[in-house]
């Protein structure tokens, strides 16, 4: 996974918000299924569950 997708999901679970644009981004790289770890998948199904039970904001 690249260094901004990296970057994006610190941000998102340091500040507990994300950009419907980050938000759209993170969803396309599970989907395309590249490359991605196992600990960038807990990540990733972390920020996904946190968006839905709204302890992270998707902001605009």
């Amino acid at each position: 996974m690249n260094a901004i997708v990296r970057k994006t999901i610190d941000l998102c679970l340091n500040s507990d918000r994300i950009t419907r644009q980050e938000y759209l981004q993170l969803t396309s790289v599970i989907l395309s299924n590249r490359n991605i770890t196992e600990e960038d998948l807990v990540q990733l199904n972390r920020i996904f569950d946190r968006v839905q039970m709204g302890r992270i904001k998707i902001i605009d």
